[in-house]
């Protein structure tokens, strides 16, 4: 787990909208004909108002942060939230915060 590669994934908010939706998938996307048990498919995130191609984009952004796992069947792609990386992920986050230590800043190569 990369808690920057996480933090970077969350600052936009339709991938924090997507993680969101995620959480309750049965309330957001209740149109789906595939059994929601194999997670959400690609094309129900078109919701969200972005191309089909930009959605993909935060998808693998979310993916590669390991917030997601996907699984293909045929030609659909099915999105489910990682819980134990977003578990794992919030409570270093919050022994972060807590303990008050610091750690060095990310340098930006240009």
């Amino acid at each position: 787990m990369n808690t920057d590669d996480i933090l970077k994934a969350l600052a936009h908010p339709a991938r924090l909208q997507i993680l969101l939706w995620l959480r309750e998938p049965e309330l957001h996307f209740s149109s789906q004909t595939h059994p929601l048990d194999l997670g959400v498919c690609a094309s129900q995130f078109e919701r969200c108002g972005l191309s089909q191609s930009t959605v993909s984009s935060h998808l693998a952004v979310l993916q590669r942060a390991g917030l997601v796992t996907s699984q293909r069947l045929g030609q659909w792609i099915f999105y489910r939230r990682n819980e134990a990386t977003i578990a794992a992920f919030l409570a270093e986050l919050s022994s972060l915060l807590e303990s008050g230590e610091s750690r060095p800043l990310p340098t930006r190569s240009e």
